[in-house]
């Protein structure tokens, strides 16, 4: 499974405009409730919020990946978010972040969660594929962007 094969233009924020960790993930979450994939949205925040508090997921560089796991959703689900300016996410490396991946898969698909997570982690470690991410103009942009970097380093 891709990246490119789970976000959609739908589910991808250029501009979030949110002053907090908080109100990001809120947002997020708020924008895959319309997917119909989601069968129990409060269920799905509470999963996210859950794993956030075992562990930030602002993994550094101006990069988060919240996620959770919960019988809520029927399939993965995903949203990105570029902000529209730097948030204080308490990051592993203590900077601010703008670019915030959210992923949500099932309790029983703990394999395709990992490996995405793992995908979408090495995408985001390449300073240039940032740079061009906080650079994109609107959501197609940032799906593109997604796809043409998971298909040069992952085939």
């Amino acid at each position: 499974m891709k990246i490119s094969d789970i976000l959609t233009e739908d589910f991808v924020i250029v501009g979030l405009d949110v002053s907090s960790k908080e109100d990001a993930i809120n947002a997020l979450i708020d924008l895959i409730a319309k997917s119909d994939k989601v069968i129990n949205i409060n269920k799905v925040r509470e999963a996210v919020f859950e794993r956030e508090k075992i562990m930030t997921t602002g993994v550094g560089k101006g990069f988060a990946v919240p996620h959770g796991k919960t019988d809520a959703v029927t399939d993965i689900v995903a949203a990105f978010a570029i902000t529209k300016k730097p948030i204080d996410y308490d990051s592993l490396d203590g900077e601010p972040v703008r670019l915030i991946f959210l992923l949500v898969g099932r309790d029983n698909m703990v394999g395709p969660h990992i490996k995405l997570l793992s995908r979408i982690s090495k995408l985001m470690n390449d300073n240039n594929f940032r740079d061009k991410l906080i650079n994109a103009k609107d959501p197609k942009e940032v799906v593109e962007l997604f796809k043409i970097e998971e298909d040069k380093y992952l085939g």
